[in-house]
């Protein structure tokens, strides 16, 4: 039996998106409930050369519309990069969700062997078949920025545990 590319993807980052979510939600409720900024958690990261929470998030988002988008071969949404808050990451997240889940299963079918291309004309120009692309580059990509999330927020003490990064299956 095989899985189809759209089965493959989209329901994964409608999960994790969703989960992305909850998370946040957990997270601006434990600032609120200990009495400190938001922002705190928001620019928290793990090590100095690393990306603060909001621009893993970015990042996740970015992840699961470009992976799904370029498999379904249709022109990306474009997002200014410019949140500040919970509320401005929750409602990336939802824009994310209504992208991804607006695509049509059949613009995903023969896409396992569609070209894409990574970072067309740069020195970092890379180009793999659309099985490779979400196996080997998208999803460990969008999983390695979900993971960075949940590890920042459970740094900084936030009540998560692996439920709350799985999300309802």
């Amino acid at each position: 039996m095989s899985v189809s590319m759209h089965a493959a993807s989209v329901p994964v980052f409608t999960q994790m998106l969703n989960s992305l979510a909850n998370l946040l939600a957990k997270a601006e409720q434990y600032a609120t409930e200990k009495k400190f900024e938001p922002a705190v958690l928001l620019q928290s990261r793990l090590f100095p050369d690393m990306f603060p929470l909001t621009r893993q998030v970015q990042i996740a988002c970015d992840f699961g519309k470009g992976v799904a988008g370029r498999l379904a071969d249709v022109e990306l949404p474009a997002y200014a990069d410019d949140e500040q808050t919970f509320a401005d990451l929750q409602a990336r997240i939802s824009k994310t969700l209504a992208f991804i889940q607006g695509l049509d299963a059949a613009a995903f079918e023969g896409s396992e062997q569609r070209l894409i291309v990574l970072r067309p004309g740069t020195p970092k120009e890379r180009s793999l078949h659309g099985q490779a692309y979400l196996f080997a580059y998208g999803l460990p990509q969008f999983f390695f920025h979900m993971t960075a999330v949940y590890a920042l927020l459970r740094h900084n003490g936030v009540v998560v545990g692996k439920g709350d990064f799985m999300g309802v299956y």
